[in-house]
């Protein structure tokens, strides 16, 4: 965290990974942001997995279920439960940076899916996927779902999907859940809620920092602000500095930010079709399928090329 944060800071355009906004703060500031009438993204992705998971279960016949960041127990359940009703016994192995999370998240699911054996694998999946193939009982369904590609980078989001294409066998699928290009309004709203909740999460990573690094910083100093970035096809997310002012961190130094300046925290990319196509097989895989909820939101369903 040291070294990504002083990376991020010393940049031209500073940033900050958002993988810092959840703490415990912030993953309950999501759990809201989910439910807010603007965003659209967890209900468009959850009534595709409603359709179609027990069609992709039926054809699949997966044996494990590999999640990689697990939004939380309700996309799981549905997966879980189409997967269980296919027959056969079941594995979820669910990939997060956050040993807490996990066993949350284990313990949940334990009480709703008593016959599924649940692997935690805690590891930061955006550096690399410490899964043996022999050791997942195939075949296996990978699952990366609430359009979290999009705050990658093309080429960082090739690198990961890369990581999960040399684990995978043949009959192996993935299931990737990607937001889809539309209109300026529709995607600048779902980042700017009226009730301010992106808002305080946003600003959420500066506490973050204050706690883990003894940064001293005052998160009232800066403002939320997101857009939509119609060349680069993706919102971005910033914090912008109402005035001049220095974040200094024990041990890193002084960062130093000038009125109106932002902090990048995160990009969101949108996708279509034939981008998302090339972007899986850039990465050694090839789309078999392709679920969409008109024009919304997309579940593409992935084996290797």
């Amino acid at each position: 965290m040291r070294a990504e944060v002083a990376a991020g800071l010393s940049r031209p355009q500073k940033e900050l990974p958002p993988k810092y906004f959840y703490d415990a703060v912030g993953s309950r500031l999501f759990e809201r942001i989910t439910r807010l009438p603007e965003y659209y993204l967890t209900r468009a992705e959850l009534a595709l997995l409603r359709r179609h998971a027990p069609e992709l279960a039926a054809r699949l016949q997966p044996a494990t279920l590999v999640e990689l960041g697990p939004g939380g127990p309700s996309k799981a359940s549905i997966l879980l439960d189409a997967l269980t009703a296919s027959g056969g016994g079941v594995a979820y192995v669910p990939v997060d940076v956050s040993t807490s999370y996990l066993e949350q998240l284990q313990a949940t699911l334990a009480r709703r899916h008593a016959t599924v054996r649940v692997t935690p694998v805690q590891a930061d999946f955006t550096v690399s996927l410490p899964l043996v193939r022999a050791e997942l009982s195939g075949p296996v369904l990978f699952a990366f779902l609430g359009s979290t590609i999009g705050n990658f980078e093309p080429a960082e989001a090739v690198a990961l999907l890369r990581r999960v294409a040399v684990t995978m066998r043949p009959g192996d699928r993935l299931v990737l859940g990607a937001d889809l290009k539309k209109e300026r309004a529709v995607l600048e709203r779902a980042y700017n809620d009226a009730a301010g909740v992106t808002a305080r999460f946003n600003l959420n990573v500066l506490t973050v920092l204050r706690r883990s690094l003894g940064a001293e910083v005052d998160p009232g100093d800066f403002a939320h602000r997101a857009f939509y970035d119609a060349g680069r096809g993706r919102i971005e997310m910033h914090l912008v500095a109402r005035r001049a002012l220095e974040i200094r961190i024990p041990a890193l130094g002084r960062f130093p930010v000038a009125a109106g300046e932002s902090i990048r925290t995160e990009i969101s990319c949108k996708y279509d079709r034939a981008g998302l196509a090339q972007l899986l097989w850039a990465a050694g895989l090839a789309a078999v399928d392709w679920l969409e909820d008109r024009g919304v939101f997309a579940l593409a369903v992935a084996g290797r090329a």
